[in-house]
């Protein structure tokens, strides 16, 4: 089984009060399950950061540590940031951001064949969703102008 991982995170003011929202689905589209949850006060990369996080203690915790060494994993995120650093593009330029990436990181080396791709905001809208309840709105700030 292949495990597909949405995960989304987004803050209300950059920073201000945040949520991450994340998805476990088969390689088929079935949902395994499914976490809202606020976090705090952070910013939007802090929040996309803390998703990732979240969900690689989670997959591991669900599926165990052997079993998670031996399943292919894509984690799907929107933000270009966060998987364009993962996959050594960008570099890392703020101390915080540097510390989410380096547990990211430490997380990363108990698994086995993680995939970090970055979507469209607009296939990752389930996940964004589940931001959105978490912190209670119908929209949340991404740092973007206008949006």
């Amino acid at each position: 089984m292949k495990l597909i991982i949405n995960c989304d995170g987004g803050s209300r003011g950059n920073p201000g009060p945040a949520g991450i929202g994340v998805i476990f689905s088969d390689e088929k589209g079935k949902v395994i399950k499914e976490y809202a949850q606020r976090i705090g006060r952070a910013t939007n990369n802090e929040a996309e950061y803390e998703s990732l996080i979240f969900a690689l203690q989670k997959a591991k915790l669900i599926f165990g540590g052997k079993k998670i060494k031996e399943m292919p994993i894509e984690v799907k995120m929107d933000s270009e940031l966060v998987a364009k650093q993962l996959n050594g593009k960008y570099k890392i330029l703020d101390r915080k951001i540097e510390q989410l990436f380096l547990k990211t990181w430490n997380l990363k080396i108990d698994f086995g064949d993680v995939k970090f791709t970055r979507v469209p905001r607009e296939k990752n809208i389930e996940a964004d969703k589940l931001v959105n309840r978490a912190l209670g709105s119908s929209r949340v700030s991404d740092g973007l102008p206008g949006i």
